[in-house]
């Protein structure tokens, strides 16, 4: 897993699997998703943090252990 923070494009990118993808958006003008061919979900970008930060959200990195994927892959089935 990588996480970058883009000062510049004002932005955090997660990378869960180091491969190809294109980004699609979401529901939130703040996130778009980043899928493989197979049209999975192999990442994301946190879009106009400043902005986040500024309405007061949160925004918190946390030392994750390994299974993010799996966690993250069973959220999203969850959640969608």
């Amino acid at each position: 897993m990588k996480i970058e923070y883009d000062h510049e494009g004002d932005m955090i990118e997660l990378t869960m699997k180091d491969r190809e993808g294109t980004l699609r958006k979401t529901d939130s003008p703040f996130v778009m998703e980043k899928m493989d061919s197979d049209n999975n979900v192999i990442g994301f970008s946190i879009l106009k943090v400043s902005a986040l930060k500024r309405q007061g959200q949160s925004i918190e990195l946390l030392n994750k252990p390994e299974p993010a994927w799996t966690d993250f892959k069973l959220w999203r089935e969850m959640s969608g």
